[in-house]
């Protein structure tokens, strides 16, 4: 995925720790500094650490808070034996499914993925991998090689026809400027969305 319009998002990794109790992975701070917040091919969105000040990426702490909601009002423990503090997002999709951590090992490069799919059964998945060999495997592998695709979303969508990436403020720009902002060709909603 070309980083043209990535953008560094500068994390704050005091900051970070101290709004979210844990140092976040090295390869999530790798992309972060590569590619920043932003949009995979406008179906999934990874999110910054802090609030961007966009309304068209959704929020690390909105989501996050969404994700434990969810464990909650779908059967808590008896679904996902998990303390619901150690969920913690770092994206999301059009599906609309969210995309966490499970945050209990102390150590966070060997943190796993949670999927919460909401049009996936099951709706709680585990993937023993962190945030970016995720990505990859969802980007890059030939799509037979999972044994049951983790998203509601569909692997064209993601690829269309390759996956590609945009920054919040890129995409804020592009708005501003009456263009889609995923691909920066005029609007086909000139008013909006």
């Amino acid at each position: 995925m070309s980083p043209e319009n990535g953008a560094d998002e500068r994390v704050d990794r005091v900051a970070a720790r101290a709004r979210w109790g844990v140092d976040l992975p090295e390869d999530y701070r790798a992309f972060m500094a590569t590619y920043g917040g932003g949009s995979i091919s406008d179906e999934a969105d990874i999110l910054a650490p802090a609030p961007v000040g966009t309304t068209l990426v959704a929020s690390m702490a909105d989501t996050t808070a969404d994700a434990r909601h969810l464990w909650v009002t779908e059967g808590g423990r008896a679904v996902l034996d998990v303390d619901p503090g150690h969920i913690l997002a770092w994206g999301a999709t059009s599906g609309p499914d969210l995309l966490c951590w499970l945050t209990e090992d102390k150590d966070p490069d060997r943190w796993p993925v949670l999927v919460i799919g909401r049009h996936t059964r099951p709706m709680f998945t585990v993937h023993p991998f962190g945030m970016t060999e995720f990505l990859c495997r969802l980007l890059c592998e030939d799509s037979t090689s999972q044994e049951r695709w983790p998203l509601s979303i569909g692997r064209s969508l993601l690829m269309k026809p390759a996956p590609s990436f945009v920054h919040w403020q890129v995409q804020e720009d592009r708005w501003k400027a009456g263009l889609d902002p995923a691909t920066g060709e005029p609007s086909r909603y000139p008013d909006g969305f």
